[in-house]
């Protein structure tokens, strides 16, 4: 399982804003099917929790937080206490544990990216925030122009022709711009970091083989 605690970065400066990140994670649940084991709550003060099963739809989730900006998060990998609540508030078990850890040690002034993962696995779950961290920062310096192209294609799978004639440029232009914006370098690293996450659970004989 993994658990994922979101927590509000600056939120005396800016004021809390955790009712608007539920809105946008239950907009992109909706808009890519991934929905959490347990939907996200608000846990204590400016901080969500969420549950999921799925190590692909966490890699997706977690980066399209750090896009949003303003948030840090921590991923746990490992089992949870059965049965699992219907609220993540109740949870318990080493995920909710290392999630805790992940979150605040993701919080030093030293980290680039405000993410991290802690395993029971701890060698792959390290080795999943390297990924995880490299994939956000190539990410965090894209144009504008650059995530248009890589929405269209990450959403839509378009041909390149028809996303020109869309935007009104060539075609040559949106190779460049999805180049330019290591889109193809992404996508191949995603599943990459949804294989260190399954493997840093650690759990059981049905673990994934190690990449």
């Amino acid at each position: 399982m993994f658990v994922l605690t979101i927590d509000q970065r600056g939120s005396r400066r800016h004021g809390d804003r955790v009712e608007h990140l539920l809105d946008a994670l239950a907009a992109h649940h909706d808009r890519t099917g991934e929905a959490p084991l347990r939907g996200f709550e608000r846990t204590v003060g400016d901080e969500v929790q969420g549950v999921y099963d799925d190590a692909g739809a966490v890699v997706d989730v977690a980066l399209h937080v750090l896009r949003l900006g303003g948030w840090t998060v921590g991923i746990g990998a490992g089992p949870v206490d059965e049965p699992l609540p219907d609220s993540p508030r109740a949870g318990s078990g080493p995920a909710f544990v290392l999630a805790r850890a992940a979150v605040e040690a993701a919080k030093s002034r030293s980290r680039t990216v405000p993410l991290a993962v802690r395993g029971r696995d701890d060698g792959a779950g390290r080795d999943a925030e390297a990924v995880l961290v490299l994939v956000a920062a190539v990410a965090a310096r894209r144009s504008d122009a650059g995530w248009a192209v890589a929405d269209a294609m990450s959403v839509e799978a378009p041909r390149q022709e028809e996303l020109a004639a869309r935007l009104g440029v060539t075609q040559q232009a949106v190779s460049q711009r999805l180049r330019a914006a290591l889109w193809a370098e992404e996508r191949a690293a995603r599943p990459a970091a949804a294989r260190l996450l399954a493997w840093a659970q650690g759990v059981g004989e049905d673990r994934p083989a190690r990449p």
